[in-house]
């Protein structure tokens, strides 16, 4: 099984977005979470380093600039969904990736006492 470390950047840049009412509080994350072909064309346009700032986790022991690299998405790479960060909590939960698991839930606590 993959092991995770906690991406602090990718911490950093949701609580910006959140700060800043940059996310969706309801949406169905299995019909917005970015596939392939939206990955991709979003790696046309920026930087590995800010396509990591969308996932929690990095992942032990893969290779950099890869998709492989990075785990556990918050957003549609434009905004964080809370649906997301609930997604993350749940998965990271399920397969004992605590440190993960307590970002998303820290990030999802944050977003709820932002949108109030």
């Amino acid at each position: 099984m993959a092991e995770y470390d906690v991406n602090q950047a990718a911490v950093a840049r949701a609580r910006d977005l959140i700060d800043k009412h940059q996310y969706v509080l309801d949406s169905d994350w299995g019909e917005v979470q970015p596939d392939a072909a939206r990955e991709n064309a979003y790696l046309e346009r920026h930087s590995w380093a800010e396509y990591g700032a969308w996932h929690l986790g990095l992942t032990r022991g893969a290779t950099d600039e890869t998709k492989g690299r990075y785990a556990f998405v918050v957003g549609d790479l434009r905004r964080v969904h809370r649906s997301a960060l609930i997604a993350c909590v749940y998965r990271a939960g399920e397969w004992r990736h605590k440190e993960v698991e307590l970002a998303a839930h820290g990030l999802l606590q944050h977003l709820d006492r932002t949108s109030g």
